[in-house]
């Protein structure tokens, strides 16, 4: 799986103290599950929720979250394009600790397509599919 630790560089990388107190960033892949193709193929999808949780946090939860649907945009749009889901796929709980700090818990359900295929050695080969490109960013008519 490649999502957990691309998420949670996005969002480190958007909140310096998270950056620099890693061990304050928890990720968990919960209640994962593998669904094959059934085409004879050993191709299979990743299918798991993933559970961000940031402890002691007294950043803006702001930045978060923006980094968050930034990623999520790129990495799993689904979640934002479906509109039965899109209000609830992703969820958080905050558990304020004290005036200025708290424990936040994200979770996402997330999906990961692997390719496999059989190399010239005839070991198998793994390749994780990327998400398509949205559109608004290969025309530059977004954000």
């Amino acid at each position: 799986m490649i999502k957990p630790a691309s998420l949670r560089a996005a969002i480190a990388a958007a909140v310096p103290d998270l950056a620099a107190n890693p061990d304050k960033f928890l990720v968990f892949a919960d209640a994962g599950a593998l669904a094959s193709v059934a085409t004879g193929s050993l191709s299979f999808e990743y299918r798991y929720t993933l559970n961000l949780i940031l402890t002691d946090f007294a950043d803006d939860a702001d930045l978060v979250m923006i980094a968050l649907l930034g990623w999520v945009q790129r990495n799993q749009p689904d979640l934002l394009n479906n509109l039965a889901t899109r209000s609830s796929a992703i969820t958080f709980e905050v558990d304020h600790l004290n005036n200025a700090t708290c424990d936040l818990s994200i979770k996402l359900p997330l999906t990961e397509s692997v390719r496999v295929t059989i190399g010239t050695d005839r070991k198998p080969v793994a390749t994780h599919k990327q998400e398509p490109v949205p559109e608004w960013e290969t025309t530059g008519l977004g954000g």
